[in-house]
């Protein structure tokens, strides 16, 4: 039997931290630092305590140029983890149903998909069945291809799009609005340009009415913005500008890997916000 959550809004309080484990060996930013399930549960652990509402487990690269890797292999890289970190508030970063399955069993209640539930239809029954919460995210192309000259006449208005469509799909398959959270997907098959546009027109999907995650952390737009045009990654500081810029324009979860820094930056903006001390 599914266990009884609270809606996402009420489940991970505004402006909610996701904390970034990749145990990958090439992520674009932290890749093999903790392929080692001894490293990678450190690492999560050291995230809770710095204040991540959850921590994001990802076993497949998603950067420009990544290639696919089997659910197999996922499993082996993520398995061990979650067996060991019980008690720590975990999102499973698949888009495929056996990762997500086995990592629910394993305690995950979030799963965090960057292909919006189009990379594996068994997905949303999983999704349903165990009834967790959800992340659905834009992507333009896969993580092979989407860096490749990406085209939007009107970016936010085609994100809000296909994320309304992807809603209303998950919905559909018996998924709970109420625990779906929305990601326009940045750097995800966008230009430097276009992914500041979707954060400042952040308001037209949050309009939608349901939470929205942004991830800008170490991306490498923030290292071209700040005039380096061949950077891949981007700084802590640049990071956590990006952050609290987000959270001003509406998102309510961040999802980066300075989790104390940011912590700390949000509950700075949102106590001018709110005019009041948490």
């Amino acid at each position: 039997m599914a266990r009884e959550r609270p809606p996402f809004e009420e489940r991970f309080e505004r402006p909610a931290v996701m904390g970034v484990l990749n145990v990958t060996p090439d992520s674009f930013s932290d890749g093999g630092r903790f392929l080692r399930p001894g490293d990678a549960i450190d690492h999560a652990r050291r995230l809770v305590s710095e204040g991540a509402a959850i921590v994001d487990i990802g076993a497949e690269s998603t950067r420009p140029g990544a290639e696919p890797v089997s659910a197999d292999e996922e499993l082996v890289r993520v398995v061990p983890v979650l067996e060991a970190i019980g008690g720590i508030p975990v999102s499973i970063d698949t888009s495929k149903a056996a990762v997500a399955s086995r990592a629910v069993e394993l305690g995950a209640e979030m799963v965090n998909d960057v292909t919006a539930l189009r990379g594996d239809p068994a997905l949303a029954e999983v999704v349903a069945e165990h009834d967790v919460y959800l992340c659905l995210m834009h992507m333009q192309g896969e993580p092979r291809t989407m860096q490749a000259a990406p085209r939007y006449d009107d970016v936010v208005s085609e994100v809000v799009a296909f994320l309304e469509g992807r809603l209303e799909h998950a919905v559909a398959r018996g998924i709970r609005e109420d625990r779906i959270c929305l990601d326009p997907g940045i750097g995800f098959g966008k230009a430097v340009e276009q992914n500041l546009e979707l954060v400042r027109r952040l308001d037209a999907l949050v309009a939608l009415g349901r939470p929205v995650l942004v991830g800008f952390s170490r991306k490498s737009s923030l290292g071209r913005i700040l005039g380096d045009p061949t950077a891949t990654v981007g700084t802590m500081p640049a990071s956590l500008g990006a952050a609290v810029a987000a959270f001003e324009h509406g998102a309510s979860m961040l999802r980066v890997h300075d989790v104390l820094e940011t912590v700390e930056a949000l509950a700075i903006a949102a106590a001018v916000e709110r005019n009041a001390i948490a």
